[in-house]
Formats: structure tokens, sequence, C-alpha cells
């Protein structure tokens, strides 16, 4: 399987010397690891990335100077996974969720920014008649990033235990038909979570 940078690393060239920057050297630490961070997680394109270097309440970067971090950032990420052979645990996780879409089962990654905001948004975010949901939200993206695991929530859109069981049963088994570790004890009560996961997700956009 070839390589997916969502970027063509040629068309970037090499980044000319950054402008100044505003920050003392704490800042300017704490914004490189925030955009790394960012960038490991997988769903961030180029351009949001960019808002989130001159988001803040100082805004001491300029949306030049934030292009030009982001792309050597950027840059070094290509790099770096230019390095991975075949599929990576993420490209699994997306192939399992897109069975279970397929099946009738609502499949989000990197959905909402909590539990809460998920539950009271999965209801809308697929097919009318899908019998069930299944996501995992941006806190839990970032524990994945961190070498966590990754920790899915599902249920039936019925409310009943016996469906969110039977779609629990649904989950473990697409997600181990593509070669991940699930543990679950079968508890609908219980969330599902994905572990050992080596979140090497390719960059997008």
């Amino acid at each position: 399987m070839g390589i997916r940078t969502g970027l063509d690393p040629a068309g970037l060239g090499h980044p000319r010397a950054p402008l100044p920057l505003e920050l003392d050297q704490d800042e300017r630490e704490k914004l490189d690891a925030r955009i790394r961070e960012a960038i490991s997680s997988g769903y961030a394109t180029r351009a949001q990335l960019i808002e989130i270097a001159v988001s803040g309440d100082r805004r001491p970067v300029s949306p030049e100077q934030a292009r030009r971090l982001v792309d050597r950032l950027w840059l070094e990420r290509v790099e770096e996974q230019a390095s991975w052979k075949g599929e990576t645990d993420p490209e699994r996780l997306s192939r399992a969720f897109a069975t279970l879409e397929a099946a009738g089962i609502t499949a989000r990654e990197n959905f909402a920014c909590c539990r809460t905001c998920g539950q009271a948004e999965i209801g809308a975010a697929g097919s009318p008649d899908a019998r069930g949901y299944v996501y995992f939200h941006r806190q839990h993206t970032d524990r994945a990033t961190a070498g966590h695991g990754l920790t899915l929530l599902y249920g039936g859109f019925d409310d009943s235990s016996g469906t969110t069981a039977s779609v629990g049963r649904e989950i473990v088994a697409a997600l181990e038909q593509t070669g991940l570790s699930v543990e679950w004890n079968g508890d609908p009560r219980q969330t599902i979570a994905v572990v050992p996961l080596d979140w090497r997700k390719r960059l997008i956009g």
C-alpha cells in the first residue's frame, strides 16, 4: 500500500527561515508541542493547524509565521511517515468503522469534543435507520496519540441493553477482523478499549 501524505512535499519546497516570533523560549516550545500533537493525531489539515498556531489570548503569531511553522513541522512528519510500511493501526480502525457503517451502525472517528457533546450529536450524524453507533471523541484521540490506547463509546438507538450489547459484539468482531486487539467483557455498561494501539495516522489535507 502506498504512503499517503496528504501533501506532495515537493509542493512545499524548503521552507524559508521563519520570521521572528514574539514569543519567549517557553512559549515557542509550547506552541511547537501543541502543533506536533495536532499533527500526530492525524485529523487536522494544514489550514486547521495554521489556525491553531495563530489562536490564543496574545495572538503573537501572524498567519504567515504560522504557515511557515506548520510547513516545517508538517514536512518533518512527512519524512517520518515515509518509513511506515503497510497498513497502520488507525487505518485498520477506519476499515473496521467502514464495515460497521455499511452494516447499519453509525461509526465516527474523532467525533465531537467530549462524551456529553458526542452523545447529544451522534443520533443525527448517520443514517436515520441506523441501529446503533460507535465513536470516539477528541479527548480519546489525544489519549490514543499519547500511547494510551483508544476508548470507544457505543450503544443502540433504542436505548435497550440488549441492543447495546449486540452492537458491542459487532464492533469487537469488526475490529478483530482487521487485526486490532480489543478489551471488552461483554457488559453493555462498559466501554470498549482498543489496546495496544500504535497510533501512526498518516496526514490528510
